[in-house]
């Protein structure tokens, strides 16, 4: 942990001129002090640093030193491409690695572009989770997960669908879509790619047998053509509603948007009203996501959320009936 931490140290120095002791104790979250016995330990190495004394002062290399470190390895390679998406990076497992490998990069660029990637973040950003939403733990299998991908070892692996099943799967790739990863891989008794939700991964055994990667295969263009197939597959049952005009509205952020898209419309009534078979994934589902538009819906069918839907007006009107 200290051999990494002074090398990073090191790279900091290289690329950032005369750093202060605040500034690189908060980069590498240590202490200032932590910072002071590091320079001490690279000075005794034979690292040329030293202190610049005064306002302005801090710490540096002597001019032209340049360090052979910056050569990146396999790993921290892998994740320079994952540099625009530092949270799910560091879901999967490779926060550390990202962080060295881009003071690598760093120290290597010449000094009149160097501060290039701070610029562009300060200027750019990508935020991952749709509105509303509050970031989620990863999945406690990612990170396993993501390593089996890198590697191409194949996986055993309990799901859960309606009931518990058992798979073998060539881990092709992962995909994050908005806030929920998705495994996308080859399952032992198929020649088919199919999509799991990693959340609804129960355990994961990464086996000692590696698999053949397809190397035609496109994880982007693969996800493209199959996304809305597997939404489709989720949306296996359909429920009639009515719906007005805002109930319409409001109903694109309660389901899903190939559900709202592939919902049978018949012409609106006299009020305004619409009537839609609407693709769910379950009347249990259905009923969460309903329940969100209040009295702008009316389920019509099946019965058995119509009696879900009813209960929960029943209980509402309990609640907010005048006392006496």
């Amino acid at each position: 942990m200290r051999a990494s931490r002074l090398i990073s140290l090191v790279l900091l120095l290289q690329a950032g001129g005369t750093v202060t002791a605040g500034e690189l104790a908060e980069a590498l979250e240590v202490s200032e002090r932590t910072i002071y016995r590091d320079i001490l330990a690279l000075s005794a190495a034979g690292v040329p640093v030293y202190a610049e004394q005064g306002r302005a002062g801090g710490y540096r290399l002597l001019d032209g030193y340049r360090t052979k470190l910056n050569g990146l390895s396999r790993a921290e390679a892998e994740a320079l491409f994952l540099s625009g998406l530092p949270g799910p990076a560091r879901d999967m497992g490779l926060g550390d690695v990202l962080a060295v490998a881009e003071l690598k990069v760093a120290a290597a660029l010449p000094a009149p572009i160097r501060d290039a990637a701070g610029q562009a973040r300060q200027r750019f950003h990508l935020d991952v989770p749709g509105w509303f939403e509050d970031p989620a733990q990863p999945p406690p299998w990612l990170a396993e997960l993501a390593r089996a991908v890198w590697d191409d070892r194949v996986v055993r692996l309990r799901y859960r669908r309606r009931d518990i099943v058992t798979r073998t799967v060539e881990p092709y790739g992962l995909v994050l879509k908005n806030g929920a990863w998705y495994l996308v891989g080859r399952v032992s008794t198929s020649d088919d790619l199919r999509v799991y939700r990693v959340d609804r991964i129960v355990d994961l055994t990464t086996e000692e047998a590696a698999f053949t990667r397809d190397p035609a295969f496109d994880l982007p263009g693969f996800w493209a053509a199959r996304a809305d197939d597997f939404v489709r597959q989720v949306l296996a049952e359909r429920v009639t509603i009515r719906v007005t005009p805002h109930g319409l509205w409001l109903l694109r952020y309660s389901v899903e948007a190939l559900a709202v898209r592939e919902a049978v419309h018949h012409p609106a009534d006299e009020q305004g009203r619409v009537v839609l078979q609407l693709p769910v994934e379950s009347v249990e589902v259905a009923y969460t996501q309903l329940l969100k538009l209040g009295p702008e819906v009316e389920v019509l069918d099946p019965p058995s959320l119509r009696d879900l839907m009813r209960t929960a007006a029943a209980r509402m009107t309990a609640l907010y009936q005048e006392p006496g």
